[in-house]
């Protein structure tokens, strides 16, 4: 039995996350997903919480041939600290599966083995661009899984995110 760790925001979870999970699928028996910086949300750079993106997740692992465990991770805000703290929270794995250098870094000093994963489409598929689509009504749902959408839209998380900028852009 392998089990797997894989932690991103899901700021939202787009295309290449999902495309992440499935290759993931392929080498795991098990998924733990760390929803990384869970105490974040109603922001621009973090518009969902933990609760909604553990929705987005959810549904699109229902999609995968995989057991999986979704677990939120609170920032800790000190990096030496992190790698404790994700452990703590998580079912144990085997192997972090990352592109992160600081997350690499982290889990590879306490002994853990690390997987690089390919990148898909990275240009396209990044939770910063689709937010800034987002704001401006441009098309994203294409950028995204269904049950993305669906989440989002369950939320009105579009109108929150240009509420929060609105809010942001008002105090500049």
């Amino acid at each position: 039995m392998k089990r797997g760790f894989y932690v991103g925001r899901f700021q939202p979870l787009h295309e290449g996350h999902e495309a992440v999970l499935r290759e993931i699928a392929t080498e795991c028996d098990e998924l733990v997903v760390g929803i990384g910086s869970a105490d974040k949300s109603h922001s621009v750079d973090n518009p969902f919480t933990a609760g909604e993106r553990h929705v987005m997740i959810t549904r699109t692992l229902a999609t995968l041939d995989v057991e999986a465990f979704v677990v939120p991770i609170v920032d800790v805000d000190r990096n030496a600290l992190w790698t404790s703290h994700v452990k703590s929270l998580c079912p144990p794995f085997d192997v972090v599966y990352s592109n992160n250098p600081l997350v690499t870094r982290l889990f590879e000093e306490e002994g853990v083995e690390v997987r690089e994963l390919p990148m898909f489409n990275r240009a396209e598929y990044e939770g910063t661009g689709i937010r800034e689509r987002m704001l401006s009504d441009d098309p994203w749902e294409h950028l995204v899984p269904e049950t993305t959408v669906e989440a989002i839209e369950d939320v009105d998380g579009v109108g929150r995110l240009q509420e929060v900028a609105s809010d942001d852009a008002a105090e500049e």
